[in-house]
């Protein structure tokens, strides 16, 4: 399968958040402010990238001595690696950033977007840079989602809403109708 086939398809096709429904948490949580959403985006594509790099290796080793049962344990712990590793790094050279996005960075080792492209490209037999291509377009589409997101809720915040309908009720149906318009692209790949 080509590369930018399965970029084009992360992004808009199977768009991680808006049509396979992985990565709510965060993507619900962090789409309030602009700059968290670059933030957030940027680290979920870190995180994916470097897991991918390592749990391709990581099932192959699984694969020789019979034991692919444990590759989501082991995907846990190297996507937890990664994730202190940028929380670390984080708290470090960007403080404002690191308290901006609060509980969600950790919560990226949870994030079933991350463990579901690791092991969504075991299942589809991709190889190594497949896999790798797989990761950045996941990733970006979860950044495009939150980015997309993130300008709607601001518009969200200036309209004058029944009160049953201020807060989570108002941006569910939001994201129902973000996601909507992400179906008019299933079937073009």
């Amino acid at each position: 399968m080509s590369y930018i086939l399965i970029l084009i398809g992360c992004v808009f096709v199977n768009n991680v958040v808006l049509s396979q429904f992985m990565g709510i948490c965060p993507f619900l949580g962090v789409s309030k402010q602009m700059k968290s959403s670059v933030g957030m985006g940027a680290a979920v594509i870190f995180v994916m990238i470097c897991a991918t790099a390592i749990t391709y290796p990581v099932y192959r080793l699984l694969e020789h001595f019979g034991i692919e049962y444990l590759k989501t344990v082991a995907f846990i712990l190297v996507i937890a690696m990664f994730v202190q590793l940028v929380e670390i790094v984080m708290k470090k050279m960007m403080p404002p950033l690191y308290k901006a996005l609060g509980v969600y960075l950790p919560l990226i080792t949870t994030n079933c977007a991350v463990l579901g492209v690791t092991i969504g490209n075991i299942d589809n037999g991709y190889n190594f840079l497949q896999s790798l291509t797989n990761a950045l377009g996941t990733g970006l589409a979860f950044t495009l989602a939150l980015l997309l997101f993130s300008g709607v809720r601001a518009r969200i915040e200036s309209c004058d809403f029944p009160e049953t309908f201020k807060g989570v009720p108002a941006t569910l149906i939001a994201a129902s109708i973000v996601s909507l318009s992400f179906m008019g692209f299933s079937g073009i790949i």
